[in-house]
Order: structure tokens, then sequence, then C-alpha cells
């Protein structure tokens, strides 16, 4: 079935059976699975190979049990408590289950992947991946040396290219068009002409990835700015778990570029400024391979309380220098090549600086185990669907565990294609308004017409620092109440803005306007859940809530926009709270 087009004026009309917005990992697996039945559009700001799932490098869990014994309940275990039991454990089982089938899949599709001298797929240890429920590290994640994302983002666009899915690359979604409760189409901006068009199917998914740029030390790519998630949110539908966001242990210090937890798993071993190996204090059993959020909070403790390296004592280190040189060149060949390029450091024999960098969202859009987005705790919107960073099932909980976000790309990619067909194989498309780009088209005016004194890229800056300042490792009320108040005032100051660049043609300096509003979103939600969360737990560290309180808090946060200003929060968002799904694992203590 070819796509359908029509034209008005500077307005082009699209109709697809199932549309995807973004194409990364988690976008062209949905359309790799939707693509053998039914017509299908995909639309993203990057070409395909550009998405962020490339920059992913240490692997794919799924309990093979090649390399020694695993199966997918210790897998599903580990999940739970690697997100501090805030996982839906229900969703934690089909990641588990569908993980060795989701390998499969990206084997039969090209995907080269590291092999064992008998042929299989080698595997290798990753934080917080154990077997017999915590006993010691298993070889779980599957890898293709320190590229494996690289290696999926390729690997799934040529088997899109294969079947003939349609791409619309770099046009930006700025809406979603809504009619009666249901999705009718989204509109978006084409980077090449300044074009408006309007794309209209049964089913959407949105696989719009994360916003890590709402921090200023962030492995992120510029283009993480979070806009379907904020686009979700201004037409109602509410985030959930904002407050989780994880910093990746292993940044380089001060650039916050990622050196992947593959580098722990080969044998890497974290020292503070004196030598020590002060993972062994924090987490005996298997120390450097703690998850995330507990060895983040271990380095920025070493750093705080003076036993940081460098002249500002503000980093520690990662040392391979134990390790072969053949070893490190097999099998993390990029990231000694970062720190080699950024820092002028020879991994053969010298320590790396690292220090935690903001690094994937936890939170998101809400959906269920069939990637359907819900307008409340359990009410599914009708034809809308959601996978990847920018969703939130909740599979990773208060913290995710490495290699898992690889595997929720497919599993949950997989399952939004699948759902999406579904639906659209029955379902008659819903009206789209004669109006539906009026939006978009006054908000693009009112941009580049805005002649006011304030810079984007000042505004930006000032986000990013303030919640790089109160809103990261560590939180407390009087920081996060100092963030919400900055915001506040950047969204006073965003009124007042003014662009440069006033063509139409690959106008870069209107988009990164659009996308600091996006931020702007994104960042009050996050530190308004941050807030409301009065506990520790997982990636959300409170200094004046310092234990887990599963009483009042073993449930998900969830953040509605409204109109009026609510009396707890202060602002037009209100907060709400939805259970979590418990079956096989009750809240315990957490060690390792």
């Amino acid at each position: 079935m070819a796509e359908k087009v029509t034209a008005d004026e500077n307005i082009t009309y699209h109709s697809f059976d199932v549309l995807i917005v973004g194409a990364g990992g988690a976008g062209m697996r949905a359309a790799i699975e939707a693509g053998t039945d039914l017509n299908v559009g995909v639309v993203s700001k990057l070409f395909p190979t550009r998405s962020h799932t490339g920059a992913a490098q240490g692997g794919m869990a799924a309990a093979l049990a090649n390399v020694e014994e695993d199966n997918w309940e210790w897998h599903t275990f580990d999940t739970v408590k690697g997100g501090d039991y805030l996982v839906d454990q229900d969703a934690a089982e089909i990641l588990a289950k569908e993980s060795v089938q989701a390998v499969i899949d990206l084997e039969n599709m090209g995907l080269p992947f590291n092999r064992t001298p008998d042929g299989k797929i080698d595997q290798r240890r990753f934080g917080g991946h154990t077997r017999d429920h915590g006993k010691a590290p298993v070889r779980r994640s599957c890898y293709a040396a320190d590229r494996t994302g690289h290696m999926i983002l390729q690997t799934l666009y040529q088997n899109c290219v294969k079947l003939g899915i349609n791409f619309f690359n770099e046009f930006y979604v700025l809406d979603l068009v809504m009619n009666d409760g249901k999705p009718a189409g989204v509109v978006a901006y084409e980077l090449a002409t300044g074009d408006i068009h309007v794309f209209q199917a049964k089913s959407i998914v949105f696989a719009t990835g994360g916003f890590g740029k709402i921090y200023k030390t962030t492995s992120n790519a510029h283009t993480l700015t979070g806009d379907g998630v904020a686009i979700a949110f201004r037409r109602g539908i509410p985030l959930e778990d904002m407050e989780f966001y994880q910093f990746h242990p292993t940044g380089l210090a001060g650039l916050g570029i990622l050196l992947s937890e593959a580098a722990r798993g080969e044998g890497g071993i974290l020292r503070n400024a004196s030598g020590e190996r002060f993972m062994e204090r924090y987490a005996p059993t298997i120390k450097d391979l703690a998850p995330r959020d507990m060895v983040a909070r271990a380095m920025a403790n070493e750093v705080r309380e003076g036993r940081g390296g460098g002249p500002n004592k503000d980093y520690v280190f990662l040392d391979l220098t134990h390790l072969e040189p053949a070893v490190i060149d097999a099998k993390l060949p990029d990231i000694t090549e970062f720190a080699r390029t950024y820092l002028g450091v020879e991994p053969y024999t010298e320590q790396i600086p690292v220090f935690p960098t903001a690094h994937y969202a936890m939170g998101g859009i809400p959906t269920n185990i069939k990637a359907e987005v819900l307008s409340d705790n359990d009410t599914v919107i009708p034809g809308l669907y959601a996978a990847g960073e920018c969703a939130c099932v909740s599979v990773h909980g208060a913290n995710r565990l490495g290699t898992n976000s690889l595997l929720d790309i497919n599993v949950f990619g997989k399952r939004a294609g699948q759902y999406s067909v579904e639906y659209a194989k029955t379902a008659t498309q819903v009206p789209m308004p004669e109006n539906a780009a009026d939006d978009v088209i006054a908000m693009i005016a009112k941009v580049r017409k805005a002649k006011g004194k304030e810079k984007i890229a000042q505004l930006r800056k000032e986000l990013q620092e303030t919640m790089d300042k109160n809103a990261q490792v560590f939180r407390t009320e009087e920081t996060l109440n100092e963030a919400l108040e900055k915001v506040a005032e950047l969204r006073k100051r965003y009124e007042n803005i003014s662009i440069q660049d006033q063509g139409k043609r690959f106008n870069t300096d209107l988009l990164e306007a659009i996308e600091l509003g996006f931020l702007l979103d994104l960042a009050e939600v996050t530190v308004i859940a941050c807030r409301e969360r009065r506990e520790s737990r997982g990636a959300h560290l409170r200094e004046d809530y310092t234990e887990r309180d599963d009483k009042k808090f073993m449930v998900h946060s969830m953040v509605y926009k409204q109109e009026k200003i609510e009396k707890n929060t202060g602002t037009n968002m209100r907060i709400g709270w939805k259970p979590v799904v418990v079956t096989n694992y009750q809240p315990m203590e957490r060690k390792y």
C-alpha cells in the first residue's frame, strides 16, 4: 500500500496505517515488526543511524547460558532488585523471558556479535547481573566489542531498508493531534525546507528517546531534548517516575562522555586518589560490578570526603592497566580511544579520570506491557504506543541495570510494533481536525518573530547548571526548591527570547528555541517528582530522607499537567501515585 500524500498551501498531508515517531533502536524494531503487514511510516529528527542507540556500548542482556549457567528467573530477580523493587514485576518477567529470542532475532538479521571459540555468541559480566539470586556475578551480556548499540542500529536500519519502510529523516515532530481522546496523527517541521507536514495514522508509536540535556554533564547527544515526552505531557498524558534519572558512574571527568561499564565487566577497577579499590567497602560481594546507582553514589561520596584525584580532587580513576593490551584492543577499542582523544590518557599504562554523568531516564510516558500508552493509572489510550527510553513500562524501576536498555528497546519495540499492527488492522482512522497544524504554525511564528533580549544558549546553560547543582546524584528539599525557583525564572525569561536566523531552510536556531521549551517542561516535572518523593530509592538519593520508605513510597509517581495552580506543588502540575506490580519478589534490603 503506497503512502497517501495531499498538499494544502504549505502543509503536506501523509497517511499511513502505522506511524512511528523516532528511528532509534525501539522505533526501527517496531517498524520491522509492523512493516511486514501494513503501510508504515517512520518520522525522525535524525538520520536513523545517527540515533542515540548507537552510543550504547557494552552489550545486551540475555540468559543464553552460552558461557556459564544462567536462566531468565535470575535475570528477572536481578532486574527487580537492581530497580530497588520499584520495577513492575510482570514487565520484568517479560523482559527476561523474551530476551533470548530478542538476541536470536538480531543474530538472524545479521548482527556481528563477538563469538566464543566454539562459535556461540560470547557473553560478559555487567553490573548487577548475578547467578543464583545474587550469589556471584554472571556472564549475561551479549556484545559486539564495545560498539553493541552501533551494531544494533546499523542492523535494524538495513532490515528496515530491505522491507521498504518509509522514512522521513530530519523531520521534527512538534505536536500530537488528539481527537476525542484518541490519536489522529502528528505534526512535523521539515528541517530542509521549513515546511509543515501532517501525518495521519490509525496507530502511532512514540520512540523518541530520552532528555539528558536537562543536565550539563551528560552522556546524551545534543539532540536528546525529550521532544516526544514533552509533547505527550502537553497533550494531557501524565509522566511516570520522572524523579529517577540514572547517573552512569564512568563518564570522562569534566566531559561526561561515556566509558562503558564493559570496562569493569572485563576487569576494570575503580580507585580513589590513594589507589584504594573503594568499591570493596560499598559492595563487598560484587564490588565494581554493583548496580550503577550504588557505584555512582560511592564515587561521589569518595570525592565529597576528600579522596578524589586531580588538582581539584573532583574525580576518581578507572584502572585498566592490569589488563592485557590485546584484551583492551579486542574488547574495549572505542572507550580506550575516547580516553586517548579527549583526555590524553594512555589506558595501557595510565588510570582514566572518571565521574558520574547523566545517562538514562527510567521514567517517561506510562505504558502497559503491550506498550499501550496510559492516560492515568490503568486507562489505555486506544491506538497510541510508546517504547524505549521515552516510555516507562516500568521495567527499570528506580535504577536500570546495564545492558537492560538495549534489551528493552528490542523486546518492547517489538511489542509496540506487534500491538500497533493488531490495532490498526481493525481500527478506523480517527478524523484529523481541519486546524490540526495551527498550534505548531503559531508556535513557530511566535519564536521566529520574537524580538526579546534573551539568548537561547544562555538560558539552556543556566537550566543545565541548576539541574547539575540541585537535582543530580544528591538532592534535598532546599536544593530542589532552588531548582524550581530557577526554572520558574527561566520560563519568564523564555518569553523574552530572540533568534538570529529568520530563514526557513535548516533553521536549527529556531528548533533549538523550541527544544528549550521542551527541556524546561521536563526539568520542572523531574524536580517536582524528586521533591514529592521524600525517601531515597535507587537513583533518587535524598540527603534529608536517607532511608527507603516502602510503607509510603512503594508506588510510582505520576505527574499531570492541568490548567489551575496546584496547592501542593505551587505549579500547574499535579502529582498522583500508582501501585507497583509485585508478583514473586517482595521488597528486601538491597545488599551486594
